[in-house]
């Protein structure tokens, strides 16, 4: 098999099942793991997937700049936002992370919602300046301009001084076996931080991000208390980590 065979052959495979394991691939086609890496690397140097372990995942979408992502799956973020702006109970206290689903929370807040928000995004500050009854603390440290947020060991630090009922976390790649990941070491780091400050954590993810990986890991699926997606149910991904024991709140 010519090599633009294989990769179009991996591309198909990894469109239909999601995932590539190369020693499969290598037994199924008769030629060296060396030679499937090798094309795995090539593939992931043109974005077209992302290298794991043993093999690939499909490539989250969401790994553009913010600019980019606000016109990715608006109408699944909408949806996402208006379950997840439910979980913020009046005189509670939230973290709300940074990104295009948790910008849309913000605006999916009542307006008379008596609450606390935490950030670390400027946009998301913002947004909230229309709600009177909404205290903000903004968390500051070297302004991440991918994705409109602080990060480094300033926003860390302060992230230790506060404390929140609730989490809702934004990531990029959301797989059963991958777990939860983004495509920035130090916003990767951020998340985990603002996650151990509070008691439960809520995973916002329109469709697109499901089944798919981005390089940096930030939380095993253990450290959080649900996944808040506009995915069909039946998805066998999501049915995947309903048996694995993650509670998905659909918003569909």
């Amino acid at each position: 098999m010519l090599a633009a065979e294989r990769r179009d052959h991996l591309l198909e495979l990894l469109a239909r099942q999601g995932k590539i394991v190369a020693k499969e691939v290598a037994a199924e086609l008769g030629i060296s793991e060396d030679s499937v890496r090798r094309d795995l690397r090539d593939l992931a140097a043109e974005g077209l997937c992302q290298r794991v372990y043993g093999g690939a995942l499909p490539v989250s979408p969401a790994v553009v700049d913010y600019g980019a992502r606000q016109s990715v799956a608006p109408d699944g973020k909408r949806k996402v936002a208006s379950v997840a702006a439910g979980l913020v109970r009046p005189g509670g206290t939230v973290i709300l992370d940074g990104g295009t689903t948790a910008l849309a929370v913000a605006h999916a807040l009542p307006r008379d919602l008596a609450c606390t928000v935490i950030t670390h995004s400027p946009p998301i500050a913002v947004a909230l300046l229309d709600h009177p009854q909404a205290e903000v603390f903004v968390l500051g440290g070297r302004l991440f301009k991918h994705s409109a947020v602080t990060c480094g060991a300033a926003a860390a630090e302060a992230a230790q001084n506060v404390s929140a009922d609730l989490f809702l976390l934004g990531v990029t790649g959301v797989h059963p076996e991958a777990g939860l990941t983004t495509g920035d070491a130090e916003d990767a780091a951020m998340k985990r931080a603002l996650a151990a400050r509070a008691a439960d954590t809520y995973v916002l993810a329109s469709s697109e991000k499901i089944g798919t990986a981005s390089r940096f890991r930030v939380l095993p699926w253990e450290e959080t208390s649900g996944l808040v997606t506009d995915k069909d149910p039946h998805d066998p991904v999501l049915e995947q980590l309903a048996e694995n024991g993650v509670e998905v709140l659909p918003a569909g």
